[in-house]
């Protein structure tokens, strides 16, 4: 029957066709596990070989244990992966804080610093030859270690008190010194910035006498700036007085020189005044010299035997006495020759007045 046979043959084919299909999904499913293995080998060694360097570091990169001369600065890079590592070293500023270094005196005690911060910089030129000597972790032989050595080599030519107070202030400085000269011998490249020093600790008992004596001077410091403010406020007086006594100095000296002034002026006017004085007293002589000569001069023309004659009769006629006796005439001769005699010679100092007031008394 054909009808048999075709359904027959189309199951006999039916099992062919099954098997085709389940190859088909079995190399499917292999391809798809390759692919995602092949993208976990590359997120893999993606993952394993790009890395990332970070701002102020440079990458150095190690390979079976052995330094590259390669560097990365900051970014993204590719590395070969498990064959090749790389470590992050900071080019930027960096402080290391080293803590509890312990410190031993010249005289046995033994003090600690808390901590002390030392700040540094490593060039990027330097990194190579840095790590190469110190490794990554070069802060600690360099920095670290010398500090410990530089802080017990110091204490142990002090005693506690030069530790502690004196020199307290210098270690900073001192330190910061010692490490820069040893950084430029050992590791060229690495620079020390600064370094700050905290205040170390010290036994119990040797804090409170040191605050003891720090509260005595504490108190000779405010007695001694007392004095000084005493000594101020009396210099300040003293300067005071002083220039009130030189400004009343000063007004003194222009008083007494405006007195001065004034006798001077007083003496000038005096002495202008004498002058004028015997100036006018001067030419007053002169004129009544003057006058006298010219009157003498004047008596003397004036005065002539004649004229003195006629004076001597008006001067018997106006002085009229009356005499009795009889010896009149003798005694008018005998008066009146020593009038005659008396204007014989002219004296031009005979004065008219004279004549005229006093006249001739005859004697008794």
């Amino acid at each position: 029957m054909p009808g048999t046979q075709d359904q027959q043959t189309s199951q006999a084919q039916q099992p062919s066709y099954t098997g085709s299909s389940s190859s088909s999904s079995t190399a499917s499913s292999i391809s798809g596990t390759v692919l995602i293995i092949l993208i976990v080998l590359l997120a893999m060694l993606t993952q394993f070989s790009l890395h990332k360097v970070e701002e102020g570091h440079i990458a150095v990169y190690y390979r079976g244990g052995a330094l590259l001369q390669t560097t990365a600065y900051p970014g993204y890079h590719f590395m070969l992966p498990f064959i090749t590592s790389f470590r992050s070293v900071q080019v930027t500023t960096q402080t290391d804080e080293v803590k509890d270094i312990p410190c031993g005196t010249s005289g046995g005690v033994m003090i600690y610093f808390d901590r002390i911060e030392v700040v540094n910089r490593l060039k990027a030129d330097a990194v190579l030859n840095v790590v190469r000597g110190y490794s990554p972790d070069y802060d600690k032989p360099l920095i670290f270690d010398k500090v410990h050595h530089e802080v017990n080599q110091f204490c142990s030519t002090q005693n506690l008190h030069s530790v502690y107070i004196d020199l307290f202030d210098q270690i900073d400085e001192n330190l910061r010194t010692a490490l820069q000269k040893d950084m430029h011998q050992a590791a060229p490249g690495l620079d020390i910035v600064a370094v700050r020093v905290t205040k170390p600790k010290i036994p119990e008992a040797i804090r409170r006498n040191y605050e003891l004596m720090e509260a005595e001077r504490t108190k000779l410091l405010i007695a001694t700036e007392k004095q000084k403010v005493v000594e101020k406020e009396a210099e300040t007086e003293r300067k005071r007085a002083i220039i009130e006594a030189q400004k009343q100095a000063e007004v003194a000296n222009i008083t007494y020189n405006q007195k001065i002034m004034e006798k001077d002026s007083q003496r000038k006017m005096s002495v202008i005044e004498d002058l004028t004085n015997l100036a006018r007293r001067k030419s007053q002589a002169d004129a009544e010299y003057y006058g006298a000569k010219m009157s003498a001069l004047s008596n003397k023309l004036k005065l002539t035997p004649e004229y003195l004659e006629l004076y001597k009769y008006k001067s018997i006629m106006s002085n009229t006495k009356m005499y009795f006796g009889p010896s009149i005439p003798t005694y008018l001769a005998d008066n009146m020759s020593p009038t005659a005699d008396l204007f014989k010679d002219g004296d031009a100092s005979l004065d008219i007045e004279t004549l005229l007031t006093d006249g001739v008394e005859a004697k008794p």
